[in-house]
Formats: C-alpha cells, structure tokens, sequence
C-alpha cells in the first residue's frame, strides 16, 4: 500500500530528542513514503544522532531561525539533499524562564521579545526561508498550544502562542496564491524536553489525562504526527488559516466528567 505522502519532500524543525513532537512527525512522514530533511539548532551533533533513530537516517541543515544569515542560506542548504520541498513542519517555541511560571506582571520586555521572536515571528521567517523551495506549492503546519483562554504558569508564551495563531491566518491569506496552504495543530501536552522547562507542567499534565473526553497520553505523538501528515499530504486541497485540535477532545468540554454517561448514573 502506498502512503499519504509518497513522493513529497518535508523539511521538519524541532527534533530534540525521540519525544520531540518533531520527532514523531518525521517518523510517521517516513513511514507514509516522504523523505525528509530535518533542521537543528545549536546541539547539531545531537540532532544528526537522533536523526539516525528514524525508520531511515535524514539529512540535518543547521538553521536558527532567527538568525537572517541562516535563514537566507537554508534554501540552497536543503537542496544540497533535495531538489525542492513539498511541505514545512514549524516546531519552534521557546521562553525565558522570567516569562513563564507565574511571573506575567513582571516579565521584562526583552523576556517578552525574546519569547514572540522565537515562538512567533518565526513562523514567518521559516515560511520565507522556505519560498524558494516551494515552486509547486505546498504545505506548512505550525505547532501550537491552544490561545484562548488564559493558562496557568503559560504566562507570556501563552501571549506568543496567540500570535502564532494570527500570524497563522497572515500566512494564509499571502501564500494562499502561491498555492501554499498553513496551519496550525492545536496540541495537548506532551512530556517534551520543552514541557520540562515550565515550572509547574503537571497542572496541564493532570487536568488533561482526567478531562479529556478520549483520553490523553503524554508520551504518545502519534495523534500529533498523523494529523500533521493529513495536513502535510494532498487530503485536505481547500483548508488553510485553520486550527485543528488534537487534544482528545479538551478545548470543547468544561469542567471533568463526573458521571457515567453509559448509565446516566
């Protein structure tokens, strides 16, 4: 049988480590026919050896994306390993520890710019850096953490998360003509080595595996990953400047559940 995504070329950010969100989506892409070219930054090493735990090893380009040198350099980088790319997965987030925790009315503007730089406006940049490699069009998935409503210790990178999903209509509506759809996965929590890095995580952690109403686990990306290939492969020709939830269903219930609803008790 063939995959969602034989023949298509995707260039994914974010691999860490093996439960990196970035991390599932390449695995899976490979898995549905894809090849793929993955981008690290700083810890290069680290991500070319994690590279080699996927189903097959990929390619590993040097990218800060928020670095303009790199940035304008990443085309002609990817296509030392393909010729072109079919689809984008942005998995780009980061903030200062004075930005998270509880700290909102205190956090220092340049926290505050660091944070929207990182989590926010490279969205944007990836998505230029990546023009020249989308000739035929394509696809381009964000990662995101729902920005509705205000979260406990998220403080200003909920702020940022909030942006991402403005610039994400932006960016639809100035490559929509391009033939480039973008989107965004709405995520629940993931034990990730980012997780980690927010002081009191299991709050998200406990709320999310009693409330869900399918359920949650926090070391499974595959429901993550496979959204993102639907969105990354052909199945969906006419969505773009779209959030689609993968949550087990959080972000439509209340409060948690508390009766049997087989029984009614």
């Amino acid at each position: 049988m063939s995959g969602i995504l034989d023949g298509k070329r995707l260039l994914v950010t974010g691999v860490i480590t093996e439960q990196s969100l970035g991390f599932g989506v390449a695995k899976y892409a490979q898995e549905q026919g894809a090849d793929v070219v993955l981008t690290g930054f700083g810890r290069l090493s680290l991500v070319e050896r994690i590279a080699k735990k996927l189903p097959k090893p990929a390619p590993v380009v040097e990218l800060d994306a928020t670095d303009p040198e790199q940035l304008a350099g990443l085309a002609d980088k990817v296509r030392e390993h393909v010729d072109g790319i079919d689809g984008v997965l942005h998995a780009i987030a980061f903030a200062p520890p004075g930005a998270l925790g509880g700290n909102f009315l205190n956090t220092t503007w340049e926290d505050v710019a660091k944070a929207v730089e990182v989590s926010t406006f490279s969205y944007k940049s990836l998505a230029v850096a990546a023009l020249p490699l989308m000739e035929n069009g394509g696809s381009i998935v964000g990662l995101d953490f729902d920005a509705q409503q205000a979260w406990p210790v998220y403080d200003w990178m909920g702020v940022a998360k909030a942006g991402l999903e403005a610039v994400n209509r932006y960016l639809a509506r100035d490559l929509g003509p391009k033939g480039i759809r973008v989107n965004l996965i709405s995520a629940g929590p993931q034990r990730t080595m980012a997780a980690k890095s927010i002081p009191g995580f299991e709050a998200f952690e406990q709320a999310w595996t009693k409330r869900a109403p399918l359920g949650w686990s926090l070391t499974d990306s595959e429901p993550v990953a496979k959204a993102c290939a639907a969105l990354l492969s052909d199945l969906f020709p006419a969505t773009s400047g779209e959030i689609i939830h993968v949550d087990g269903g959080f972000h439509a219930v209340g409060v948690e559940r508390t009766e049997d609803v087989s029984t009614g008790q």
